[in-house]
């Protein structure tokens, strides 16, 4: 049943044992300074048999902090959580890479535990509401404009994270791109009112992610790098009108960057359809990107199946379905029920919620 699901593939560095691709689920269980727990441990290897598994947004830097209680991959002690992470999936014969998630705008103060900057491309507050340590949802702090030494300083973080991650034993990071994160700031007009080489046109706008992306293909490896997109998405303050454009040029600044030595250029986009009504947004990254694409949102077996089917996508991710059922894809390949999430749990309850699921 959908055997299109269950051939292998690769993307760049990654040998997929299937087309089935854990998203990347942010679930607030990090321990104290940050660092992964055992319960992160577990839950991770729980769900190893995902062709691909996504981590949760993991901040570069103590000031990409916005969420409580999310792990950060920039202090020797999270990159001993991490490799107690990448050693219990590889152990069940998995392969993980990394979100690597900076906030921007999107923070609230009490979420930190620690004083530091709030940045984004320009002093603009995110307009949404942001859970704080007790999960009731709290205004975001104004941020001040990014300076020219700011975007590079940080472009030096993502790269640093990047080997931190490799240096765990993480096989690859995925660059955050999408949700009106700092990436998607920089991407976005709503948010970007800057006049210098990294605000105004779209051309402009990518050139960040460029930056970033570049900086990490040139740390660890372009094969081993992903970004992740979602076009038209209005979360966290985006204007979601007119998307193409900008998400045309980040995808044409993409297919160039990689290693002219061996060729080989970055591992995949991985893309949230917004299922909008103007625009086909699988159909805009085929026309601009020639790499391989990971497509995501609200798929079932059989429309995820369809994807592959067609030739539209090489990799389809799922997000709650995972929280739920550790063993999604042995779910998926003999039809039997997916259990549906405690989504009371899925920001709180330490085991509850978390890995206390059980398989088919």
């Amino acid at each position: 049943m959908h055997e299109s699901l269950f051939t292998p593939v690769r993307f760049g560095a990654f040998e997929l044992s299937s087309r089935i691709v854990m998203a990347p689920m942010t679930r607030d269980r990090a321990g104290p300074d940050d660092v992964p727990t055992d319960l992160m441990v577990e839950y991770y290897r729980q769900r190893a048999s995902a062709g691909l598994i996504v981590t949760e947004g993991v901040q570069p830097s103590a000031e990409g902090k916005g969420y409580w209680r999310t792990p950060g991959i920039w202090s020797q002690q999270q990159v001993d959580g991490w490799a107690k992470v990448a050693d219990a999936v590889h152990a069940e014969g998995g392969r993980i890479v990394m979100q690597l998630m900076h906030c921007g705008r999107v923070v609230v103060e009490a979420n930190r535990g620690y004083a530091a900057d709030i940045i984004a491309p320009s002093a603009i507050p995110c307009p949404d509401k942001v859970p704080g340590p007790d999960g009731i949802p709290a205004d975001c702090g104004t941020p001040r404009a990014m300076t020219a030494e700011d975007i590079f300083r940080v472009a030096e973080e993502f790269a640093q994270a990047a080997k931190n991650a490799r240096a765990a034993g993480i096989d690859g990071v995925e660059l955050h791109c999408a949700s009106g994160y700092l990436v998607n700031q920089f991407l976005n007009s709503a948010s970007n009112h800057r006049d210098d080489a990294f605000g105004g046109s779209p051309e402009n706008r990518v050139a960040f992610a460029e930056l970033l992306l570049g900086r990490m293909a040139d740390s660890i490896g372009a094969d081993r790098v992903g970004f992740r997109i979602s076009p038209g998405n209005p979360y966290n303050g985006m204007d979601p009108s007119d998307p193409e454009p900008v998400f045309a040029a980040l995808l044409r600044a993409a297919e160039g960057i990689g290693n002219p030595r061996t060729g080989a250029g970055l591992a995949y986009v991985h893309l949230v359809d917004m299922a909008l009504a103007d625009l086909d947004s699988l159909a805009m990254v085929r026309a601009n990107w020639s790499g391989p694409i990971i497509t995501n949102n609200n798929l079932k077996a059989d429309s995820a199946a369809a994807i592959l089917d067609a030739g539209r996508a090489d990799a389809v991710s799922f997000g709650r379905p995972f929280i739920s059922n550790p063993d999604l894809p042995a779910r998926l390949r003999s039809g039997a029920p997916l259990t549906k999430p405690d989504y009371a749990h899925l920001y709180t309850g330490e085991e509850k919620g978390y890995t206390d699921y059980p398989t088919a």
